[in-house]
């Protein structure tokens, strides 16, 4: 990388290091979409929490552009996603569900194409035709994938039921991790699946402190409160 590049690598951290989401997309719109990317590649391994989230919602803005002028550019960057979380490519897909989550929200035939690869992480490789397992074990890439089948959720409800989602999330509320449960359950709560939250009344009793992101803002919720977000909301519709 030279000094441009390395300067434009800075200045773009230290954008998404701000608090204005909406600033941080004008501002990062005066750039060309192709120049800003390595740099939220970056972004998404940042030990600083609102820059990777930040960088999240970029994705969501820049990839769906690129997509409108060139479907087969966009396509080369959700393969780096997919790439970054295979175990041959030495990496650990850091922030990569998220950003293919949040791009398939913004952009329809994306989610055509990736929706059923975000899936996939919940599930292992198994003996049917077409199975495409490609299970995800270590809990904060749970989280990244939870996180993102919950933000498509409301956008793609009906397409996460017909492709089985609410079967692989079951497996989540059983986890060690809090985060993960509660995760879980926040899906299972977008997909209105309360009868399944009930069958397990410990997740009611849940402290674990869950982080939440969105639209440039995190919560910190428990698994308790997202239990009862999940059964408030499924009953009201």
């Amino acid at each position: 990388m030279g000094m441009a590049g390395r300067a434009l690598k800075q200045t773009i951290l230290l954008l998404l290091a701000g608090n204005n989401l909406e600033t941080i997309m004008q501002e990062l719109a005066e750039y060309r979409d192709m120049d800003v990317l390595n740099p939220l590649f970056s972004a998404l391994c940042s030990v600083d929490e609102r820059v990777r989230w930040h960088a999240v919602s970029a994705f969501g803005s820049i990839l769906p552009r690129i997509a409108r002028q060139d479907m087969e550019a966009a396509r080369i960057i959700m393969r780096r996603f997919l790439w970054s979380l295979n175990d041959e490519s030495g990496g650990i897909g850091w922030g990569a569900p998220e950003a293919l989550a949040e791009a398939m929200l913004h952009h329809e035939a994306l989610a055509r194409e990736y929706l059923h690869m975000l899936v996939s992480y919940m599930r292992e490789d198994g003996p049917e035709p077409f199975q495409e397992g490609n299970y995800i074990e270590l809990p904060q890439l749970q989280q990244g994938v939870l996180w993102g089948v919950g933000r498509l959720c409301p956008a793609y409800k009906q397409t996460l039921q017909a492709q089985g989602v609410v079967a692989d999330l079951r497996r989540y509320l059983f986890s060690d991790d809090g985060s993960v449960r509660g995760l879980a359950v926040w899906c299972l709560g977008l997909l209105g699946e309360k009868s399944l939250i009930r069958e397990f009344p410990q997740l009611a009793e849940d402290q674990h402190p869950v982080r939440l992101y969105h639209a440039g803002e995190i919560e910190i919720l428990t698994v308790a409160n997202l239990v009862r977000q999940a059964l408030d909301q499924t009953e009201r519709e």
